[in-house]
């Protein structure tokens, strides 16, 4: 798989690679231009002739696990880490054990990286729960996931449905030039149509809006009015500093802004919080238009790539752009920001929080909440990423490399129901903690028993459209059931109150009134 998703985000990156030797310096040209396939190539020449050493060894490595290709880059990390290297090179080679499922192997790793980095956050995150895959596979299943017919043969990702136009990014246009890293043509913003019966046919480029560099992704208003969307720096004829040992000018990636006018786009502008020092990506723009979120390498930044937002002024100006904080980014990288219908809930994938390898998509409530991983199937030991969702369709979209190459994935959410029992006195309104309550299928099963908490709460996350039964009880009270109606959800709330146990005392005994259920 090719990392394409990090070359769009930031075709520059901190060159501090220089030449170890006159050996090597074809091979580390290649490498500080990102022509990672051509580098390896040259740099396993060294190790044929037997002018390998350490340094060529973690150079092959790192050009493997940028164009993720784990299996090699294992092969690598094993001989560069015979000698010791920076903590950075064990997270890396930790996640390409995850990436091939090799979770102990893992881990020995992500020890030496929580060694030498004690104060990063994916080592906090690490010594607090080493071992998190069985929690992860316990997760509830919350969508389908099945592959979808508008991916080709080359890299596409980022699809995201508006109306029933779907746009997204790929490289399958073969008259394009040929990316370096990759060894696929630049990237261009496709444009297909989403069919009553689901299909998705049509599939063009959007023209106006791409050049001869790599364009995408994109997000559009809700009035559909508007796009922003990603391309490079060269678009605006800026570049960073000329980098004599790679004999190149390296582009930014810049967002940009759209206006359409009848069934095309222009006015294509350049954003003002663009800098040719840093790069702006992944942008996601809130339904209520007032929200734009995106993925920067911008000082301040957290680790590698952060999710940063900005506000999207009334009168076309925006404010300063604010990064999310630790709670969304860490030391390592976060990226693809999708901020869903309720302008609340923002979806992104990460790199450094706890994952089953590569990227993992992670969902959290921007108002009060922690980010959690979505488990499977949307999550895999490769790397998953722009998960996008349109919520009056009740549809998603994926992004993953689990088949080997860049495809985009059709996401169907599972209709659960969350249902809230609430234990009360019957008499007093008093909460009721520690009451018994179980919930049971439309057969008299007992899916599970939970007690109540200090609020007198217990949840349960159910089936659509079926009838549950819930029965509560506690010591002095009279047990109860409570029907819980069929319901598409997503919330169901019962109210569970137990009548207290008349005492009746006589000169001689005390009766209980019996409980019946």
């Amino acid at each position: 798989m090719k990392n394409l998703y990090i070359a769009l985000s930031f075709v520059v990156i901190s060159i501090t690679v220089s030449a170890q030797n006159k050996n090597t310096k074809i091979a580390d040209k290649l490498f500080a231009r990102f022509e990672y396939v051509d580098a390896v190539k040259e740099y396993q020449k060294l190790v044929e002739n037997g002018k390998a050493d350490p340094y060529v060894y973690k150079q092959l490595a790192d050009a493997n696990y940028n164009m993720f290709n784990s299996a090699e880059a294992i092969k690598w990390y094993a001989k560069a880490t015979e000698t010791q290297q920076d903590a950075e090179t064990y997270y890396r080679y930790a996640q390409m054990f995850k990436a091939e499922g090799k979770y102990d192997d893992a881990n020995k790793q992500m020890r030496k990286f929580a060694t030498a980095a004690p104060n990063d956050l994916r080592t906090k995150a690490f010594n607090e729960n080493q071992n998190y895959i069985p929690s992860l596979l316990d997760k509830t299943k919350l969508f389908d996931l099945k592959t979808s017919e508008i991916s080709s043969d080359k890299s596409d990702f980022g699809a995201v449905l508006y109306d029933n136009s779907l746009y997204f990014t790929s490289a399958r246009n073969g008259a394009r030039k040929t990316y370096g890293w990759t060894e696929e043509p630049f990237l261009d913003i496709y444009k297909a149509d989403y069919n009553a019966d689901g299909t998705i046919t049509n599939a063009s480029p959007v023209t106006e809006l791409n050049s001869k560099w790599h364009d995408g992704p994109i997000t559009i208003s809700a009035d559909g009015k508007t796009a922003y969307f990603a391309s490079e720096s060269y678009k605006e004829n800026q570049f960073s500093a000329k980098d004599k040992k790679a004999n190149a000018k390296f582009s930014q990636v810049y967002l940009f802004s759209a206006t359409k006018n009848g069934d095309s786009w222009g006015a294509i502008s350049s954003l003002p919080f663009n800098d040719k020092s840093f790069s702006n990506s992944n942008p996601s723009l809130s339904r209520d238009g007032k929200t734009l979120y995106f993925t920067s390498n911008r000082p301040s930044s957290v680790g590698g790539t952060d999710i940063w937002k900005v506000a999207v002024n009334a009168d076309g100006t925006y404010g300063e752009p604010q990064n999310l904080g630790v709670k969304v980014n860490t030391e390592g990288n976060e990226t693809f920001p999708f901020i869903a219908d309720d302008n609340k809930t923002l979806y992104f994938a990460s790199s450094g929080k706890q994952g089953f390898g590569g990227l993992d998509v992670f969902q959290i409530d921007l108002t009060n909440g922690e980010a959690t991983n979505l488990g499977k199937p949307v999550n895999s030991e490769k790397d998953d990423f722009a998960f996008t969702f349109n919520g009056s369709k009740k549809i998603g979209f994926l992004s993953s490399n689990r088949g080997g190459n860049d495809d985009i994935f059709i996401v169907n959410p599972i209709c659960a129901v969350d249902v809230l029992i609430v234990v009360t006195n019957a008499k007093t309104g008093e909460i009721l903690s520690n009451a018994s309550v179980s919930i049971l299928d439309d057969k008299k099963n007992v899916i599970a028993t939970e007690m109540s908490n200090a609020k007198g709460e217990v949840s349960f996350k159910v089936e659509c459209d079926r009838a549950y039964v819930v029965q509560a009880s506690k010591d002095g009270f009279e047990g109860n059931t409570f029907a819980v109606t069929k319901s598409k959800g997503p919330k169901a709330k019962v109210d569970a109150a137990l009548q207290p146990i008349d005492v009746i005392v006589t000169e001689t005994e005390i009766i209980l009134k019996p409980i019946y259920f």
